[in-house]
């Protein structure tokens, strides 16, 4: 739970399948015009966001970054993020998938950013270069948010600007991570974390959750949730990266037993359920269904109830700024204020009130 527009035009050329990304500094609005297929568009006035680019670019985080900030979306208006890439080194630069790209930016761009993109790295035991690590810690210093997707965050460990705190990445790099970093507080049972400034996401996809929680923090509820529908993917996922770890498929007839489960939990998450009531509604003995559930979710059957009561208390304390602490604690299913508190305090490192403050985007 803890949490979570391109400049780049994009064609095939030719049989060398060339991807060019062209990025225009002096121009950023321009260059997300470009991509939209239009001219017309607003010059756009928000967040400057700088993804990297480097020799053996992972592609998908790339195209995830490319595609959350990147991407024009008039409807948002003309504080919308500028996105524009930057290229660490001298190109061509090779791509994941037999793509090659060319970027006109380069480092100096990291100067002007307020949100800067590590899409991967190409080896989680490569050394980043030193330029690029300066850059880094220089745009840090004056305040710009940093974040890692993937194996990205080797280039932030190597900053040094992850020590003392909570990290992420995909679960193959964890141990690698944590015994290179022992000063990183590495959590790779989650999906993102986000320290403020600096963010990290875990495997691949994860990067989806954590670009989708910074629009959610920058421009509130309704902006992420527009994002995810053009994405076709869920506003926020709930679990860790457990429940990708190595876990059999419910056969078809478990499946149908656990849907209409969820379903009702997610429509009755005030309601007073206990481990009997689930097994009930699942036709099944405690002992299986607890077994069955945790196979199928990664996640006990509490806890996964508990997880949706935090997220359904996070959303009503994004809409709802006069509501009180009580009522939203009794909606969501917490009980009272007090409890909802100790929840925060244990699962989101901050209280209700303070999530309030940081996120709330009402009318």
């Amino acid at each position: 739970m803890m949490q979570r527009i391109t400049q780049q035009t994009s064609k095939a050329l030719g049989q060398n399948r060339r991807l060019e990304t062209v990025t225009s500094a002096p121009s950023v609005a321009r260059s997300a015009s470009e991509f939209s297929g239009g001219s017309d568009d607003p010059p756009l006035s928000g967040p400057q966001v700088v993804t990297l680019a480097y020799d053996g670019l992972c592609t998908f985080e790339f195209g995830v970054a490319a595609e959350v900030f990147g991407l024009a979306r008039p409807e948002m208006g003309e504080g919308w993020y500028r996105h524009t890439t930057a290229a660490i080194e001298p190109g061509p630069l090779r791509a994941a998938g037999g793509l090659t790209v060319t970027v006109s930016g380069g480092l100096d761009l990291l100067e002007q950013a307020d949100l800067i993109v590590v899409p991967g790295w190409r080896g989680i035991l490569m050394p980043v270069p030193e330029d690029l690590l300066e850059a880094l810690k220089a745009a840090h210093a004056r305040g710009a948010r940093l974040m890692s997707l993937c194996s990205g965050i080797a280039v932030l460990a190597a900053t040094g600007l992850l020590d003392g705190r909570r990290a992420t990445t995909h679960w193959r790099y964890a141990d690698i991570i944590a015994t290179r970093h022992p000063e990183i507080r590495l959590d790779p049972d989650v999906l993102y974390i986000d320290e403020g400034q600096v963010l990290t996401a875990a495997g691949s996809a994860a990067g989806i959750d954590l670009c989708l929680h910074v629009v959610r923090r920058d421009f509130g509820p309704d902006a992420a949730n527009s994002v995810a529908r053009r994405l076709v993917v869920p506003p926020h996922r709930e679990g860790g990266q457990a429940q990708f770890i190595e876990r059999p498929m419910p056969r078809e007839h478990e499946a149908r037993r656990l849907a209409p489960l969820l379903d009702w939990l997610e429509a009755n998450l005030d309601a007073n359920v206990s481990l009997a009531d689930m097994a009930a509604r699942s036709g099944m003995s405690e002992r299986s269904f607890q077994r069955k559930f945790r196979q199928w979710t990664g996640m006990a059957p509490g806890e996964f109830l508990l997880s949706r009561r935090l997220r359904h208390a996070c959303d009503l304390l994004e809409r709802n700024r006069e509501t009180s602490l009580d009522d939203i604690a009794m909606a969501a299913g917490l009980g009272t204020a007090a409890t909802m508190r100790h929840h925060f305090r244990t699962r989101l490192a901050t209280s209700p009130a303070a999530y309030r403050l940081r996120f709330h985007h009402g009318n």
